[in-house]
């Protein structure tokens, strides 16, 4: 079991809406630290499952850790979607789930700045873990640009009025009703978003909004610099069922590099390891494969979790959907997507 999996109780489970529910987590005191989380990052959650054993899905945390006493993850139902439905179906105040530690970087790096928080349906989850956390602790105006199919499917309809009424300067809500406007057009978007143009912008929902969302945003010269997507994927690799080999580093000689592997020494957990590293094979693979527990979710650049600094050698990567140019400019890499570049490197998780 990955070692950032934990048992959690679930404390209460509210109805937002006919199709979503919110779970409302308690934290054992002994894992207080390792449940500490940023607006706008999300749990995975392990889902029993008879022909897998399980599935992991990840919901973002609508909660915000300034002001709201626990984590609280909002899931809608998804046509066909077997995690969805399950949590909404048998999920009940005190039952535990298996529930990996948050990840995610779709944080705002400054509180102070005005925001357009732009969601769909469901992404209005971090949006609304982004918002009251910008309400308390910055300074800036946020303007929340919310698409739905009908007034009954708003999630959160009462909690963003009762926002507006306690920040009716900072904070203005414009929904978007399918019902009542079709489905939303890049045009549209443009003429709400006009006032606002100049904001940072956090954007989280379906593939098709966010398209007609950054074309709206396009044709108001925003630029892309200034966009910030929380993407939904579906995880490749499960975290919860993926087994280490639980072996030590090979005793004997210090491996040397060759022209088929480099050698990296690696910080993670307080221990070092010296390993062989193939050239054509990712860190975290190379981590996994040695039995050492690196964390990871996602697999695929997008959550961050697996963040690690290259602090001697050169390294690549195949993909990077989460580190901007001043982290690279760190020396900070992603170890599900990492690859060497030198015969000798030195990579440290413990930062």
């Amino acid at each position: 079991m990955n070692a950032r999996a934990h048992e959690l109780k679930v404390r209460e489970v509210i109805s937002e809406t006919a199709d979503a529910v919110s779970l409302i987590f308690d934290i054992p005191t002994d894992l207080t630290g390792r449940f500490t989380y940023a607006p706008g990052q999300y749990l995975t959650l392990r889902v029993p499952s008879e022909r897998t054993g399980s599935v992991a899905r990840c919901y973002s945390l609508s909660s915000s850790p300034d002001g709201d006493e626990r984590p609280t993850v909002t899931v809608k139902r998804t046509p066909g979607g077997y995690g969805s439905n399950w949590l909404c179906d048998n999920v009940s105040a005190g039952d535990v789930l298996t529930v990996l530690e948050p990840a995610g970087n779709f944080t705002p790096r400054s509180w102070n700045r005005d925001l357009l928080l732009c969601a769909a349906g469901s992404g209005i989850t971090p949006i609304m873990s982004i918002l009251k956390s910008a309400l308390r602790l910055g300074r800036g105006d946020i303007a929340v640009l919310y698409a739905n199919r009908d007034r009954p499917s708003i999630i959160f309809a009462t909690q963003l009025q009762e926002l507006v009424r306690r920040y009716p300067r900072r904070l203005t809500v414009v929904h978007w009703l399918e019902s009542e406007r079709g489905l939303p057009t890049a045009r549209g978007i443009a003429g709400l978003a006009r006032p606002y143009r100049r904001n940072d912008v956090y954007l989280c929902g379906p593939a098709g909004f966010a398209s007609t969302v950054k074309q709206g945003l396009g044709q108001l010269r925003v630029s892309e610099r200034s966009i910030h997507e929380e993407k939904y994927r579906s995880l490749t690799d499960n975290p919860f069922e993926h087994a280490t080999i639980a072996h030590p580093d090979p005793v004997g000689p210090v491996p040397v590099a060759s022209a088929e592997s480099a050698i990296v020494t690696v910080d993670i957990d307080g221990e070092t390891h010296t390993l062989p590293w193939p050239r054509t094979k990712k860190l975290l693979d190379v981590l996994l494969d040695h039995g050492i527990d690196a964390p990871y979710v996602c697999r695929e650049s997008a959550c961050a979790t697996c963040i690690c600094s290259v602090k001697q050698g050169r390294t690549r990567m195949l993909m990077n959907e989460s580190l901007i140019e001043e982290e690279l400019a760190q020396g900070l890499t992603l170890a599900c997507q990492t690859l060497p570049e030198s015969d000798s490197l030195h990579i440290s998780f413990d930062q």
